[in-house]
């Protein structure tokens, strides 16, 4: 019987790979699986995982064909996931050594079905850590009590699914997939059905994630199309939200947040390759068109006024276009 099945995506990692891996093996257990999923790599990383495969207890192997993105290639882990729960690790972070049973046993304890920790950010040599934005601790919640306030940072801002623990009844109920092929912000619309449909949760004061920022070969560090798929997660989540039957309540926190990311990605356009500078423009334009326009209006009017600025000069220029195009 498999108690935990650790979810590992890999890609173009080489460098990164053997402290990943050496910060698992310092977490096997007889009933632990370690899920290793090579998203079609086009460096060493392969032959570093298939050495891995054969000296890493509980190491199984899964090979893509094609690059999928960091959505599909967990996909992949959790079809072949047998563990009663479930956990996600990205292949260029890291996990302190016996981690994986504290966490483990948390979840077990509290008895719900997932559970969120804190995490330590590591960029170069600097350490932060970074807590759940989540104030009650060690107490189990409808997760749906978490999302709001929508003016201040909640549980479903804290989008890292390898921040947590999960109980496989949640892959029964069709809660734990990723959307396939969103490329970037995956985590966003997965968090927010978590926090909408599964019926319990809490967050624990445990740190052992190492999150490494700064890596160059990383979406967050890449200027290029794939980062624009935020606008797709966001309108799924917009969309769900909105056949929620406590939409009124919800949309303006999902609405503010889908803003708040808009306009940091605009604030930052000058590292967008020309191109997909235009393409952001013209798709955060028709992505604020698509919004329900009265929530959005109060949105804009609480928000911050830089932020409010950039929004509404990307309004103000779509409608001019179809001003001159008429």
């Amino acid at each position: 019987m498999v108690k935990l099945s650790v979810i590992v995506p890999f890609y173009n990692v080489q460098q990164y790979a053997p402290d990943t891996l050496r910060s698992l093996r310092a977490n096997t257990r007889e009933d632990f699986e370690f899920i290793l999923v090579d998203d079609c790599s086009t460096d060493g990383t392969p032959d570093v995982l298939a050495r891995a495969e054969r000296e890493l207890p509980g190491a199984v192997l899964v090979g893509h064909e094609h690059n999928g993105g960091l959505a599909t290639a967990r996909n992949t882990g959790i079809d072949r996931a047998r563990g009663e729960y479930l956990t996600f690790l990205d292949g260029d972070d890291w996990l302190a050594p016996g981690y994986l049973p504290q966490l483990l046993a948390a979840i077990e304890a509290l008895g719900c079905d997932f559970v969120r920790t804190d995490h330590v950010q590591c960029t170069g040599r600097s350490r932060s850590v970074h807590r759940v934005p989540h104030g009650r601790r060690g107490t189990v919640l409808n997760p749906r009590e978490a999302i709001l306030p929508a003016d201040r940072s909640t549980s479903v801002d804290y989008a890292y699914a390898w921040a947590g623990i999960y109980h496989r009844r949640l892959v029964d109920r069709g809660l734990l997939h990723f959307t396939h092929g969103l490329r970037t912000a995956e985590d966003r619309p997965w968090i927010w059905k978590l926090h909408r449909e599964a019926e319990s949760f809490a967050a624990v004061g445990l740190l052992g994630v190492h999150y490494r920022r700064g890596v160059a070969s990383s979406l967050t560090q890449i200027g290029d199309v794939r980062q624009l798929d935020f606008i797709r997660a966001f309108d799924q989540v917009i969309e769900e939200t909105a056949r929620d039957a406590e939409a009124d309540k919800l949309l303006p926190k999902a609405v503010r947040t889908y803003c708040a990311i808009m306009a940091h990605h605009l604030g930052q356009i000058e590292r967008f390759e020309p191109a997909v500078a235009r393409k952001l423009r013209s798709m955060s334009a028709a992505a604020l068109k698509r919004m329900p326009q009265d929530v959005l209006a109060e949105v804009m009017d609480s928000m911050d006024a830089q932020r409010a600025a950039r929004l509404r000069r990307v309004r103000r220029r779509s409608v001019g276009a179809r001003t001159v195009a008429a």
